[in-house]
């Protein structure tokens, strides 16, 4: 019997069982400058601040326009957007003969096309976090209260004290003499070892990117305060209700559903990132994505290692704090 090539269906689990998401991204991008999880410009227009990510979710590599949200998803969704096409079929096509796949079209030496682009290490995410929970020792809850925060704020804000913690099951090593401290999210988990080395602090973490503190606190609030951290969502709310905070000051924390939520609840949004260089430039960014205004704890403070609200109280009490947010109008 003789016996030719079998027939490959033209479909998206064909096509990515030859070229990756990723190849498919970079053939496409007018810019080959752009890196993974990193905010670049936009392919769609021109954009004076970046405003486009291709990002991984547990592996899964998709994208998103910051000043326009309908244009998201996938690599094939991005070949449709970025060409105006009709429908996913002539998506299919248009990469089968662009990249030369031979499965309906006429077949080329893909693979030296996709030789051009250093494809990724995309690993999954793969986290299991357990706590065992302990009373507070007397160590840890004076820690908390150099923030003004005792511990009926700590359990208000799903804070807690570790016994025990599990990593994918395994024992996590844990110094009985450190701080501690285990944040929930829904099912997720963040450790905060205030004391630990950089790379450490905040580790493990398994809590979503897009999570959010103090969602039910900016409810149908005039203006939203939108903090970067926990702790200094929970010393601005000692003196303004209406505060919130994302995960860190990365933009990818602003999903399109956290902006609307934010916008919709609020008829003005103040951003307040760090004071430092770094803190400066990722609200600039963001603020001219989104409209946001901007509140920063005061540069003169920098001098004294301070560039957190958090600091802040920590060296100079709430009345400083207070004092900033009257005389930048926010309270």
């Amino acid at each position: 019997m003789i016996q030719g090539k079998k027939k490959e269906e033209l479909t998206m689990e064909t096509i990515l069982s030859k070229i990756s998401e990723f190849s498919i991204y970079s053939y496409y991008m007018p810019t080959k400058d752009w890196e993974l999880n990193k905010v670049t410009h936009s392919p769609f227009c021109k954009d004076k601040t970046p405003s486009f990510l291709i990002g991984n979710k547990y592996g899964h590599l998709t994208h998103i326009a910051f000043n326009d949200t309908d244009k998201r998803g996938d690599c094939f969704s991005f070949v449709k957007q970025l060409f105006n096409l009709g429908n996913l079929h002539e998506v299919l096509e248009k990469i089968d003969a662009d990249f030369g796949l031979g499965i309906k079209g006429i077949i080329r030496d893909y693979k030296a096309i996709i030789a051009e682009y250093k494809q990724p290490e995309v690993t999954k995410r793969n986290t299991l976090i357990q706590v065992s929970a302990r009373p507070f020792t007397k160590e840890e809850l004076a820690y908390w209260n150099m923030y003004h925060q005792d511990i009926a704020d700590l359990r208000e804000n799903n804070i807690y004290s570790i016994k025990t913690l599990y990593f994918n099951k395994q024992k996590f090593p844990l110094k009985d003499t450190e701080l501690r401290f285990a944040y929930f999210y829904d099912g997720f988990w963040k450790i905060y070892r205030p004391f630990a080395n950089k790379k450490n602090k905040w580790m493990p973490n398994n809590v979503p990117i897009t999570a959010m503190d103090g969602k039910k606190d900016i409810m149908g609030c005039d203006v939203a305060f939108i903090n970067k951290s926990k702790k200094d969502h929970m010393v601005i709310k000692k003196l303004f209700p209406c505060s919130c905070a994302v995960q860190n000051e990365g933009i990818a924390c602003f999903s399109p559903e956290n902006v609307d939520y934010i916008k919709n609840n609020s008829k003005t949004q103040i951003l307040s990132f760090d004071s430092d260089i770094t803190g400066v430039k990722n609200s600039q960014q963001i603020t001219e994505l989104f409209g946001f205004g901007y509140c920063n704890v005061l540069k003169k403070y920098i001098i004294d290692g301070i560039k957190d609200w958090a600091d802040l109280d920590k060296v100079y009490g709430l009345k400083t704090v207070e004092d900033i947010l009257k005389q930048k109008k926010v309270i």
